[in-house]
């Protein structure tokens, strides 16, 4: 296989594989997956443990330690994973293509069949790579992270990750057959898992319709509600930023255990795993009463004063909330007016470029303000 059609790992990331479930080592730049080899080395399984997540050039070639055939390296061959990502490549900017200070690339970086830089973590190279089928066998057998046929929340309660490699992997996008939803539990409880779009706007619009309708008797001046209802509206773009930077990805924060990361997953994990399932894009309504629950006791503890005035903000907020989860779900699978276009862009790439920045969806204008805007550097495809 070529360099083109494998995933390249940073250092960091092969050193996650140093146990017997995962085991990597590298010979110069390319990755191998010895854990099922392991078993059958002459030198006994303990051997290539110690050396998990090493390079093992040298020890290859120290006759005194131990004399490897040109056998050796065929089984290898068939073992090999993908290639080391180079440190200008990961150690660049933050979206991983590297740049001297003239601003022009430090050096030759791996490229796909159209001569695209291909991202050293994911592995991709455009947001259309988002949409190509996953290869379930073949992934599995090279991550030893998820088997997507197989229920995915009994794989991640019992499947003793540390924290480390969860994060690694969860955010190298995978694609499920067909665009269909992966099994998530696989029993009674997998039909409310799934949330439609629609769902989203008939349940929620006519509550906001009804709230407003009600605040709205508290005011002589309609222009008065009309202002409190519109800083709620407003008020949105910031609960959605600090929301899905500040929980959704709390990642590097994340307790270091099952609990934590299986409700990490649930929450937004999954979608960043398989971001292009339609039925797992959109805020489920229980999820989404738990979370808004807090905001209303938040809205009439702040306006106090106005039962009428506080709903009216609640209201303009939860609406907000409603055109955010639509438009999240457009960017990801319509095609939009021009404007919307580079919004798209921008939010595929946090999934398939950078995760740690890019927090808007529905604006950029928070990640301007707090310095977490996602630029790629890339001409669009």
């Amino acid at each position: 296989m070529s360099s083109k059609t494998l995933p390249t790992f940073t250092r960091a990331e092969i050193e996650a594989h140093s146990t017997a479930k995962s085991c990597y080592v590298t010979i110069g730049r390319k990755v191998y997956d010895v854990t099922d080899f392991a078993g059958d080395h002459p030198g006994g399984a303990d051997l290539i443990f110690e050396y998990g997540g090493k390079d093992i050039e040298d020890i290859l070639k120290d006759e005194v330690s131990h004399t490897h055939t040109e056998t050796a390296y065929d089984i290898l061959d068939d073992c090999l994973v993908g290639f080391v990502a180079t440190a200008k490549a990961t150690n660049g900017n933050a979206n991983g293509s590297a740049k001297a200070s003239n601003g022009k690339p430090a050096e030759k970086v791996e490229l796909d069949e159209q001569g695209r830089p291909v991202h050293p973590r994911t592995g991709m190279s455009c947001e259309e790579d988002l949409e190509k089928e996953t290869d379930y066998s073949n992934d599995y057998k090279t991550h030893k992270f998820l088997d997507l046929g197989r229920p995915l929340f009994a794989q991640i309660w019992f499947g003793g990750f540390s924290k480390r490699f969860y994060l690694d992997q969860v955010h190298r996008p995978r694609h499920y057959k067909g665009g269909q939803s992966a099994p998530l539990f696989g029993n009674i409880l997998e039909p409310f898992s799934k949330t439609p779009w629609w769902v989203v706007p008939t349940l929620w619009v006519p509550m906001v319709v009804y709230g407003s309708s009600l605040a709205i008797q508290g005011f002589s001046n309609p222009l008065h509600f009309a202002a409190y209802w519109l800083f709620g509206f407003s008020l949105w773009s910031f609960i959605e930023y600090c929301l899905h930077r500040f929980l959704f990805h709390l990642d590097e924060y994340l307790p270091d255990n099952r609990v934590f990361i299986t409700l990490h997953f649930l929450l937004h994990g999954i979608h960043h795993y398989l971001p292009m399932d339609k039925y797992r894009l959109v805020m489920p309504p229980a999820l989404f009463v738990v979370l808004a629950t807090p905001f209303w006791f938040l809205a009439h503890a702040l306006f106090s004063y106005s039962w009428h005035a506080a709903t009216a903000v609640y209201c303009g907020g939860i609406f907000g909330y409603i055109l955010y989860d639509m438009t999240h779900y457009f960017l990801h699978h319509q095609n939009l007016p021009l404007w919307y276009k580079e919004l798209k862009k921008y939010h595929l790439e946090h999934h398939f470029l950078d995760y740690e920045l890019g927090f808007g969806v529905t604006t950029k204008f928070w990640d301007n303000v707090f310095g977490t805007e996602l630029k790629s550097d890339r001409k669009s495809a």
